[in-house]
């Protein structure tokens, strides 16, 4: 089987913090980085993951047709910023038919692990489940089996074995936008057999922090540091007018991550400009992806705006865990 060999690229998208800004994540002043037509068949492209790639980058991107079908496509760029999109979503190669069935796929995740991109995305397989697949080129795709029963949405990989283990954070659901908002801890010998879940986190009741109060989810790949691991992921609250998707830290135990020793009171994101607010869904930012510059700390995180378009923001491993920390639920 071909072998690949990530490389740690120091060059990721970045512009430094404004002047007298005083929040944890600044906006890319560019913004949108892709557009809801960048392919001739998408109503709109959001919710997708990136990752380093030969001398660029490549990724995966959530593109909803103008059938509004959901399913997800390669793409390539060179800074990070300005992306091509293939025309054409996955095909994926496998043994077992049966879950080769496409009824719609969404939300991808992106994680080079061992020699390998590991893909993972909502999978619709009589409801809503995770789908595991990989690629050594992001040319050729194979897909190995859900990793859980339906319902769930969120599948997010850890990058190296814990204690042995392959790990995956994800959010068990319903068909619908869920009572179910937590976010639980599962291990794997083989990506294939599932098990010792652990719960990680629930949605927070009452006032303290109602950003997150009805439901949350896993976003990036979590980023390993010396605090424990870095996880950003949304929260969602239900108002009078809808749900509202903002963005939150925690930061884990590093062998034990299901232990949470740190989770932020405040959110570090929210729908505020407008290609936030105004889309196909209004006020939601959805993170999905994060480049981490191992010698600067530097984060470029990735988010899906309005459930229309892709946005790009910054900040730095140093400025979340500060933050997570100073303002950590009591």
């Amino acid at each position: 089987m071909k072998e690949c060999h990530a490389e740690i690229l120091t060059v990721i998208p970045w512009q430094d913090k404004p002047e007298g800004y005083s929040k944890p994540v600044w906006r890319y002043d560019s913004n949108p980085i892709i557009n809801r037509d960048a392919i001739p068949t998408s109503n709109s492209i959001f919710n997708s993951a990136v990752i380093p790639f030969k001398d660029g980058f490549a990724g995966v991107f959530r593109c909803d047709s103008i059938a509004v079908s959901m399913d997800i496509y390669p793409g390539f760029s060179e800074d990070g910023i300005h992306w091509r999109i293939e025309e054409e979503p996955i095909i994926f190669l496998g043994e077992d038919k049966e879950i080769l069935k496409r009824e719609y796929r969404y939300d991808p995740r992106v994680c080079f692990l061992e020699d390998r991109y590991y893909i993972t995305w909502c999978n619709g397989y009589h409801g809503p489940t995770i789908g595991i697949g990989y690629t050594f080129d992001f040319k050729t795709f194979y897909q190995l089996e859900n990793a859980f029963l339906p319902y769930n949405r969120n599948g997010v990989l850890f990058p190296r074995k814990i204690n042995g283990k392959y790990a995956m954070l994800s959010r068990p659901s319903d068909t619908g936008h869920t009572p179910f908002g937590d976010i639980f801890y599962s291990q794997s010998s083989d990506l294939e057999y599932w098990g010792h879940h652990r719960h990680v986190m629930s949605p927070v009741k009452g006032d303290e922090s109602a950003w997150q109060g009805t439901k949350i989810g896993p976003g990036p790949i979590p980023i390993e540091t010396e605090e424990g691991w870095l996880l950003i992921y949304h929260g969602v609250i239900h108002t009078c007018n809808g749900f509202v998707y903002r963005v939150g830290t925690a930061i884990l135990d590093l062998e034990e991550p299901w232990k949470v020793k740190y989770r932020s009171k405040y959110y570090i994101l929210g729908p505020e400009e407008y290609y936030e607010r105004v889309g196909d869904v209004p006020n939601v930012v959805f993170p999905c992806a994060a480049l981490t510059d191992k010698d600067t700390g530097r984060i470029a995180l990735y988010y899906g705006c309005a459930d229309t378009v892709t946005g790009l923001a910054f900040t730095t491993v140093e400025e979340l865990i500060g933050f997570t920390k100073a303002h950590a639920l009591t």
